[in-house]
């Protein structure tokens, strides 16, 4: 793909188990070719100051530690994927300086541009990191109908035990982005999504979404300490922060 891509979405979150709770909201993410020179819009910026835009150093590695695309390079080759085709980033944003990804999406493609593998970027409100590889055992094209397996390794939510496993599901299209990860474990599971249209970013849309969604990644992180409270409200029971795995990637 050529130049950034908006997609102004929906994510979904719903609870299984004996606390229930679910709440839908809207999002803004980018989606951009993570090795390529990136000629966006007036208001946003790559590797620099502007009213929105995206750091490397945010991602691929620790956070604000990160090293970009060569991480996620460096990841493959361990895992021995030939991803010879273009490695995009589907990220949410900076606005005005700030971000917090609970999850972002390095999107890897082979030599006929067809999506073979994903590193899905997870991030908790304690500073922590852990990526879990997505990919077909025999490294086949990653259609809509897969649904691809991972054990639960890192701590996200303290009202969730480290157990059990994610089932990822990726729809990937020109027109529109579709993820589903499942995660199933003691007690219980969460469902959550994020699907939404896919369009060409534009100081216009970069405005709107301003306009209908202010102060960006700052809302995110309300939203979830919001619903974390409500969780608290309803008798969830919390659970201490534990040591994040050694290992940066899992699969």
């Amino acid at each position: 793909m050529k130049g950034i891509d908006h997609v102004a979405g929906y994510t979904y979150h719903g609870r299984k188990g004996e606390v229930a709770n679910a709440f839908r909201y809207s999002i803004d993410y980018v989606m951009f070719d993570a090795e390529a020179e990136v000629q966006g819009p007036r208001l946003f910026s790559r590797n620099g100051r502007n009213f929105t835009g995206v750091q490397d150093s945010d991602h691929g590695g620790p956070p604000k530690e990160g090293r970009g695309a060569p991480w996620a390079r460096e990841v493959l080759e361990a895992h021995q994927i030939r991803a010879e085709g273009q490695l995009l980033l589907l990220t949410q944003p900076r606005m005005l300086g700030h971000v917090f990804n609970p999850v972002s999406f390095w999107l890897a493609h082979d030599a006929q541009d067809n999506l073979i593998a994903v590193i899905a970027e997870v991030s908790n409100t304690f500073g922590d990191r852990h990526s879990y590889l997505c990919a077909k055992p025999d490294l086949a094209p990653i259609t809509a109908g897969d649904r691809l397996e991972a054990t639960k390794v890192f701590h996200v939510s303290p009202f969730q035990e480290i157990g059990g496993g994610y089932t990822f599901r990726f729809d990937i299209k020109p027109e529109r982005v579709g993820i589903w990860i499942d995660f199933n474990g003691p007690g219980g599971g969460v469902l959550a999504t994020l699907v939404g249209g896919r369009e060409p970013l534009t100081d216009g849309r970069i405005l709107r979404a301003a306009l209908r969604r202010p102060f960006g990644a700052r809302r995110v992180l309300a939203l979830i300490y919001w619903q974390a409270l409500k969780l608290k409200l309803k008798g969830a029971r919390y659970r201490p922060r534990p040591e994040p795995p050694v290992e940066e990637v899992s699969r």
